[in-house]
């Protein structure tokens, strides 16, 4: 009998060895030849019903895939650093185990939609150039599309460089007679128009409702730029005209402060409008203020990430995951988040100490979540109209872009129970 056990015991070892054996790590630290690459391996083996562990503060956020020759191949035509370890991964686990690390099981690609204009815009967004560079299918979609119910076929939503104030990007003191803004600006007043609202900020600010409410029931949104703060305002200014004349023929509301609920707000709370169409601002949550910024310059501009418990705050975790503590700061028409306006509960996971500027924040709404982030281009210091997008061949590695990149992958994470 206790030979039979033995070989029992032995088998057992074996299938465990065996089941080890089978693994491809992709470091995600220094050692990582193409970081931005590494989530598209990540969602690909997703996209073909292989789960992907994501091991949370081991080796800069590094990825644990069951070894397959297709992912294997993909790796080396990408670019992609990655490792064939066996029995190494119990010693990985345990190192997890014992450390301020976790494991976050991937299941399932999530599928992802970019609202963007149809027509081209003088200036490009991060978002879109990282999944184009990354090779993560996303899908793209404008005003008609979400009022009609499209949103309900998505996982997740990034908000393009955007402006649902109405007031077109508060660009009217130096390009309102710029051929593109002038097309811009005829095509919103088309939409607003076909579907009966009778100014564009009207159109923008439903846009923002029923965006909120996609959030409320589950989805998952992130935005940068303009699209942050300028979204939050719409929500504060349900049926008040919070715009100059110059965009929609009619006077800004009288006692317009007293209007504002912030109750409607996700993040923001006690800002102030700037109304005045030759100021290029929509508000003093942007900090510093793009009308009288605080430049530094690139050689100095830095924000830091927060370290959370991984075992005990795993989505802060996921998004902050990165192979540098400190990220080279980048400005936007929305640079950052003034931390004196930013709601109690919302999560603030990048700041600038030596500032009252927030970077990077997180938070939830019903049974969704947001993510805020600040800058325009986490490679281009200070991104102008008309500048060429950034070639991200150049900047495979870069910390700024990998935080885009860990939202896309936050969704496909199976959920645990909350030990808070």
């Amino acid at each position: 009998m206790k030979k039979y056990k033995f070989k029992i015991k032995l088998l057992c070892l074996c299938l465990v060895s065996i089941s080890f054996s089978q693994k491809i790590l992709i470091p995600m630290d220094q050692t990582q030849n193409d970081h931005l690459k590494s989530y598209g391996i990540a969602y690909y083996a997703l996209k073909r019903n292989i789960n992907v562990e994501w091991l949370l503060n081991f080796q800069g956020g590094s990825f644990l895939i069951d070894s397959q020759s297709s992912i294997k191949a993909e790796c080396k035509i990408r670019g992609v650093t990655f490792i064939e370890i066996n029995n190494e991964v119990l010693e990985i686990y345990s190192t997890i185990e014992k450390n301020n690390m976790d494991i976050v099981l991937l299941e399932k690609a999530p599928k992802i939609a970019i609202y963007t204009p149809p027509n081209k815009q003088p200036w490009d967004d991060a978002v879109t150039l990282a999944l184009t560079y990354a090779e993560v299918d996303y899908e793209t979609l404008w005003d008609e599309e979400v009022l009609n119910n499209g949103l309900d076929n998505f996982d997740w939503l990034h908000l393009h460089h955007e402006d649902f104030t109405g007031q077109y990007g508060k660009f009217y003191r130096n390009y309102h007679n710029a051929p593109w803004y002038i097309d811009q600006k005829n095509r919103f007043e088309s939409l607003a128009k076909k579907y009966g609202m009778a100014s564009v900020h009207e159109e923008k600010k439903t846009i923002a409702k029923i965006i909120k409410n996609y959030i409320s029931n589950g989805g998952f949104l992130f935005a940068m730029c303009s699209a942050t703060d300028s979204y939050d305002i719409a929500l504060s200014l349900e049926g008040v005209d919070g715009v100059h004349s110059v965009f929609d023929g009619t006077p800004v509301d009288r006692n317009l402060s007293n209007k504002i609920d912030f109750s409607k707000t996700l993040a923001f709370k006690d800002f102030s409008l700037y109304t005045d169409p030759m100021i290029y601002e929509f508000s003093d949550i942007d900090y510093p203020p793009s009308h009288n910024p605080i430049t530094r310059g690139a050689e100095a501009d830095y924000f830091s990430l927060f370290e959370f418990s991984a075992k005990y705050d795993p989505v802060p975790t996921m998004l902050t995951q990165n192979h540098v503590p400190v990220v080279k700061g980048f400005m936007g028409q929305t640079t950052g988040f003034n931390k004196n306006m930013i709601k109690n509960h919302v999560t603030i996971m990048g700041e600038d100490p030596a500032s009252e500027q927030a970077k990077y924040l997180h938070g939830n709404f019903g049974k969704g979540t947001y993510t805020f982030y600040g800058g325009h281009d986490p490679e281009d210091y200070q991104h102008f109209v008309g500048d060429p997008p950034t070639d991200l061949s150049l900047h495979r590695n870069s910390p700024g872009y990998r935080l885009i990149l860990n939202n896309i992958l936050f969704p496909a994470a199976k959920k645990k129970e909350k030990k808070t």
